[in-house]
């Protein structure tokens, strides 16, 4: 058994598509339209047939609550690997992105936490 596809709730997937591409580096893998919204997913460049991140409509009713107080309790929705959190944390700085926590080493882990723009916080983390 092994994890395909996970999702990150957003509240609008041309700005969630924008930011996790142009911004983060991810490349969109499907696209398929589904009336209002659409099937749409994204993919690290380093592992273009590896997990699949579903950019989700969050249109159902409990979802914004839900997303609301995670981000009020500064909770990430989701973690991302990265080989340099201090590196990538000045990359995406230069680019405008919002960090809700700097760098911080927790022994072994190094995490920062960011603004996706799109009502979630995702952390960033390297072992």
């Amino acid at each position: 058994m092994r994890i395909n596809l996970t999702s990150v709730l957003v509240d609008d997937q041309d700005k969630a598509l924008r930011f996790y591409t142009e911004v983060l580096g991810f490349v969109k893998k499907t696209e398929v339209p589904l009336g209002e919204h659409r099937w749409l997913t994204v993919v690290s460049p380093e592992d273009p047939d590896g997990v699949e991140l579903v950019l989700e409509p969050d249109g159902h009713p409990a979802v914004r609550p839900f997303k609301e107080a995670l981000v009020a309790d500064g909770i990430p929705f989701t973690s991302f690997a990265v080989a340099d959190v201090q590196a990538e944390y000045d990359r995406l700085t230069g680019l405008g992105v919002t960090f809700t926590q700097e760098p911080t080493v927790m022994g072994p882990v190094t995490t920062a936490v960011l603004d996706d723009t799109c009502g979630n916080l995702i952390q960033l983390a390297a072992m």
